[in-house]
């Protein structure tokens, strides 16, 4: 159920999908749900637990990432795997971050929908169902994103400084993102598949979740969320790094949207710049004006550097229009390649 790009379609626009109702009861969708795991040894049997739970009724698949896990995540993971036909482990031996994880995920998944949780249940996987219906039910729908920030989610027993950290993280990167979203940062999120197949994907870290939302919002995609409910940890240790995770964050806003630092900056410079010029006109009209002092050399060079910063502003602007720009270049260069390599499979089953 793939929307097809338009040849005479404007750039960075995707054609309407077209869908039929009441859909074709032999066109069930199929789920796939994606967990990184390191060292969640205490956490995966009530995962996948959880997750069974909820998912009934569905077609799905629980995919399992060990992410180099030092206790015994893979050896459970088996263990519910050989019990459990719908849950499958991967690992990859070492530990290459949960950016990493997602992506040998997504390299896996099978379903028409792919989802992505939290290993240590910070959301209830009962969250998940009404996502996929949103996806199901509504064809201008590409991405919904669980958020505990909109009417009707929340948060509980969650730690101050994280559910701080967490609430003005995701303020500024809502300013720095298109479409008014309340929660960026959080892993609970469902897809579309066609949406993880159109961007390539660099991080390997945490950063992830930025980077798909800005890709995807960037080359036409569209974003929802959906209320939910943020828990704190039960079981295990979390793995983030809260620096770090701060870092990430404040150069994630910057790189989205580096504009508004620097017409904030040129703002404030050329305000005191115009500040100090009525100053000195003020003093010179009472004729006080002291020649000798640098007034005149400081305002002259906050309305230069202040300007400088607005053009530098303008400039940013135009380097991330053109940034995505080529993500929409390699949006289509994606689809070209899967239907180079669609056509070259059917011509080697007609032989």
């Amino acid at each position: 159920m793939k929307r097809k790009p338009s040849r005479n379609a404007p750039a960075g626009r995707v054609e309407p999908r077209v869908f039929y109702f009441p859909a074709r009861e032999d066109e069930e969708l199929k789920v796939s749900i994606i967990a990184p795991m390191y060292n969640e040894a205490e956490n995966v049997a009530e995962a996948v637990k959880q997750v069974a739970a909820a998912m009934d009724g569905y077609d799905w698949e629980f995919i399992c990432v060990d992410d180099g896990s030092a206790d015994d995540t893979l050896k459970i993971l088996r263990e519910e795997a050989a019990k459990n036909p719908r849950v499958r482990a991967l690992s990859y031996g070492r530990n290459c971050g949960s950016g990493y994880a997602i992506k040998t995920g997504f390299a896996a998944a099978e379903g028409d929908i792919i989802v992505t949780v939290d290993a240590d249940l910070s959301y209830d996987p009962k969250f998940v169902p009404p996502m996929v219906d949103m996806l199901i039910k509504d064809p201008s729908v590409d991405i919904v994103m669980g958020s505990p920030y909109m009417e009707g989610g929340g948060t509980e027993n969650v730690p101050f400084f994280r559910l701080l950290m967490s609430r003005v993280a995701n303020l500024l990167l809502g300013v720095a993102l298109p479409g008014h979203l309340r929660t960026v940062t959080g892993m609970l999120r469902a897809y579309r598949k066609e949406v993880i197949e159109a961007l390539e994907l660099e991080a390997d870290g945490k950063e992830i979740h930025f980077e798909i939302v800005s890709k995807a919002l960037a080359i036409g995609y569209n974003a929802a969320e959906t209320p939910a409910v943020l828990r704190g940890r039960e079981r295990g240790r979390s793995t983030i790094k809260i620096p770090m995770a701060i870092y990430s964050h404040l150069l994630f806003s910057f790189l989205e949207k580096p504009s508004l630092f620097f017409s904030f900056v040129g703002v404030v410079l050329m305000t005191i710049g115009v500040a100090s010029g009525v100053y000195i006109v003020v003093q010179w009209q009472e004729g006080i004006l002291d020649p000798t002092r640098p007034l005149m050399y400081l305002m002259m060079l906050l309305l230069v550097i202040g300007a400088l910063f607005l053009s530098f502003g303008f400039i940013s602007s135009q380097i991330v229009e053109l940034r995505r720009e080529i993500y929409r270049v390699q949006k289509e260069n994606l689809e070209l390649k899967a239907m180079l390599k669609d056509s070259w499979r059917n011509r080697e089953d007609g032989r």
